[in-house]
């Protein structure tokens, strides 16, 4: 049974990822931010999320298995930002997913030389803020409030069982 309250929050939280996802593209291609490995990592699980609620939305059943998900989903994204923080703050080292680069495709040499010659944003740069916070803290605290949401959610279900 889907209730009314839950299928609020759950738009609130779409609103808030889609929202979340054209900033993200917003700032690297039209303010061209480079972001860092770990900041394309923290941009995943607001996809995940947007398709999970998208299936809620439209099977209207199974709601409780997919709040579980979007629970697991944002934990994700909770534990990849903490980490991604910690970096910044040097609490952490930069692990070797921070120094990355995409060789899966075929390169000429031409390719390989530019590919190169570009800058890789360590992650324990912030090349952008908002507020004085970095997208980072600003993904904490997101991320933070998705999962007391989906929480309360799961529990809305859990009573009208």
């Amino acid at each position: 049974m889907f209730n009314s309250k839950a299928y609020f929050y759950l738009k609130i939280v779409f609103l808030l990822s889609l929202i979340a996802l054209i900033s993200a593209y917003f700032i690297e291609y039209v303010l061209e931010h480079q972001p860092c490995n770990l900041c394309l990592l923290e941009r995943i699980p607001y996809g995940i999320s947007l398709i999970l609620i998208t299936i809620i939305f439209i099977l209207k059943k199974n709601e409780k298995f997919f709040i579980i998900l979007l629970i697991i989903t944002s934990l994700f994204s909770f534990t990849i930002s903490i980490y991604h923080f910690g970096i910044e703050q040097g609490f952490f080292e930069e692990s070797s997913i921070c120094n990355v680069r995409n060789f899966t495709e075929t390169l000429s040499k031409e390719d390989l030389l530019q590919q190169l010659n570009k800058k890789i944003v360590s992650c324990k740069d912030v090349t952008f803020k908002i507020f004085g916070f970095s997208l980072t803290t600003i993904n904490i605290v997101i991320s933070l409030l998705f999962i007391i949401t989906f929480l309360k959610i799961y529990k809305i279900y859990e009573k009208n069982r």
